[in-house]
């Protein structure tokens, strides 16, 4: 039996289509990119996010030499959100990044890698929330989904463990 699995994504041609709220998180997100630590491949990765009760919190990517020591913006951010707000819901995350290369361009909406889907879509279950994803680059279009989790459809859960 063939099943699919589809979803449904806004897309807008820039910033300046999204709501006010949006529009404010994705400018932080933006501006967030500036604290990264990428001295490696120079692509500056910054989240931020909106909790239930209203407040932020931020993460950037952090680079190791040791290569897979780093840590992408996506997971840094929910890290801190643990700490900050145990438990507490994460409305919305905006991402952005800022492509410093020689082949460089930011102006494609970036998405989270496949180990940043799984953590999104566990602080989901954790919080029993959809978290909304706004995903751009420094201009041009934008992405956004009302989940997290409909970027991993087959997400490795508590569930799975049972």
């Amino acid at each position: 039996m063939t099943q699919q699995y589809n979803f449904d994504f806004e897309e807008y041609e820039d910033i300046s289509k999204l709501n006010e709220g949006d529009a404010a998180l994705l400018l932080e997100a933006r501006k967030i990119t500036q604290k990264a630590y990428a001295p490696y491949s120079n692509f500056l990765v910054g989240a931020a996010a909106i909790f239930a009760n209203g407040e932020k919190v931020f993460g950037t990517n952090q680079e190791n030499a040791s290569y897979p020591v780093g840590i992408c913006a996506e997971r840094v951010l929910l890290a801190s959100a643990s700490m900050i707000q145990t438990d507490e819901p994460i409305l919305t995350m905006a991402i952005s990044y800022n492509n410093l290369s020689r082949n460089g361009g930011s102006d494609r909406p970036i998405s989270p890698c496949g180990m940043c889907r799984q953590s999104l879509a566990e602080y989901e279950l954790r919080t029993n929330h959809p978290m909304r994803l706004v995903m751009s680059g420094m201009e041009g279009k934008v992405i956004v989904v009302q989940s997290a989790s409909q970027l991993l459809p087959f997400s490795f859960s508590s569930n799975s463990m049972k």
